[in-house]
């Protein structure tokens, strides 16, 4: 009975408008219904970003490709993972030239990846992309920008060297400053940490449920560098997150991120407040306006 009434409050949460849907999901996951006229922390920003903004700018940010294009465009310098192969139709990778180590992930959605070792098994990778072309996070949960993505599963190479895990480095960027790191290290291994930092490298303390603090570190080599490459990325945007990795000395892009947790993961509420009085909004004019973002002299309103 449970998991009956469980799958019809998410046909309920379905079907509900954008912005109810959304205050549901977000009281359910803060204890709070979320201020869409007058949003003021991280996370309320987060969501009225969701519930309202409609730029080409942050279109892109649901499209992997399209990410990786922007990246290539803005920044020349960073480094890129090659895409060996896209499509939907996984048993075209038999004509592939694969390298040892491959990543699979579907172009338009997140979390899902499949870390690939030479020839491909296609009865086993259709096994475990199953459902990954109906990525649910536009109908569930209302995130718009991967209802703009292309449904796509793609192939790109692996970053570093076989049985190491990369640390994932997250810049939060608002309008082309960063203001925190987010290091995350063994998302992969099952034994996640994370430690926060300022972007002078002083550990930031944070209560984040269901996230085991890691240790702290002394900074990458790269730290300068991935700093001024998310600066250059994030230069556009009010908010974005610039995943970047140290590969071997190298600086690598990973993603930009517009809704990071898709704004329901518990969040420390001190840092939540903080964070939220650094990120300005646009307007509600300029979000719903069919052009690019004019940078950095852009209209800014308070939504």
């Amino acid at each position: 009975m449970p998991g009956e009434l469980g799958k019809l409050r998410r046909s309920v949460v379905r079907r509900l408008p954008l912005a109810a849907k959304r205050a549901v999901l977000y009281a359910e996951a803060h204890g709070r219904r979320p201020r869409l006229g007058d949003p003021r922390t991280f996370t309320e920003k987060l969501n009225w970003r969701v519930v309202h903004d409609r730029r080409p700018l942050i279109a892109q940010l649901g499209d992997k490709l399209a990410m990786k294009e922007y990246a290539a465009r803005t920044c020349p310098g960073v480094r890129i993972p090659r895409v060996l192969w896209s499509g939907t139709d996984v048993a075209e990778l038999v004509a592939v030239s694969l390298p040892e180590r491959w990543v699979l992930k579907p172009n338009h959605g997140t979390l899902r990846v499949h870390v690939g070792a030479g020839r491909p098994d296609i009865g086993g990778l259709r096994r475990i992309t199953t459902g990954w072309l109906d990525e649910p996070l536009w109908p569930e949960r209302g995130e718009w920008v991967y209802s703009q993505a292309r449904r796509l599963l793609l192939v790109e190479e692996f970053l570093g060297r076989p049985g190491a895990v990369l640390a994932d480095h997250k810049f939060l960027v608002f309008d082309g400053t960063v203001h925190l790191v987010q290091v995350d290290t063994g998302r992969s291994t099952g034994l996640h940490r994370r430690r926060l930092y300022t972007r002078d490298w002083e550990s930031v303390t944070a209560h984040e449920p269901h996230v085991i603090p890691g240790p702290v570190t002394p900074p990458p080599a790269t730290l300068g560098e991935m700093l001024a490459v998310a600066e250059t990325l994030g230069r556009d945007f009010d908010f974005v997150r610039v995943d970047l990795y140290d590969v071997d000395g190298e600086v690598w892009f990973g993603e930009l991120t517009p809704y990071p947790g898709g704004g329901l993961d518990p969040f420390d509420p001190q840092l939540d407040r903080v964070l939220g009085r650094l990120w300005t909004l646009p307007g509600r004019t300029e979000v719903r306006a069919r052009r690019p973002a004019s940078g950095p002299g852009r209209r800014r309103g308070g939504g």
